[in-house]
């Protein structure tokens, strides 16, 4: 069912302040031929209100209300269903009135 991902994943988080912070992580991904068990996943971990990242010298706990964008790279295309948009292209980067 998981397989130890060769590739990592980055993670990063934009905060309502303005700021971001990226993070990568180094685990247990699903089998592409498991989607529906990953989109489970997905959408029970973005309902959580707090995400616990641990690193090697800390662990941080991130209040998800705090933050207005979540970016992942690589893409997630397991990801599918009526609040997904699979053929999205940015057309020009966000940017806050300051």
């Amino acid at each position: 069912m998981y397989s130890q991902s060769n590739n990592p994943v980055q993670i990063t988080f934009h905060y309502l302040d303005g700021h971001s912070e990226s993070f990568t992580l180094h685990q247990e991904v699903i089998d592409a031929e498991n989607s529906q068990e990953f989109q489970l996943e997905v959408r029970h971990l973005l309902r959580k209100e707090w995400w616990i990242l641990h690193l090697p010298e800390q662990t941080v706990l991130i209040n998800i209300a705090n933050v207005t964008k979540v970016e992942v790279k690589p893409p997630m295309p397991q990801l599918k269903g009526e609040d997904v948009f699979p053929l999205a292209e940015r057309m020009t980067a966000l940017s806050r009135a300051r």
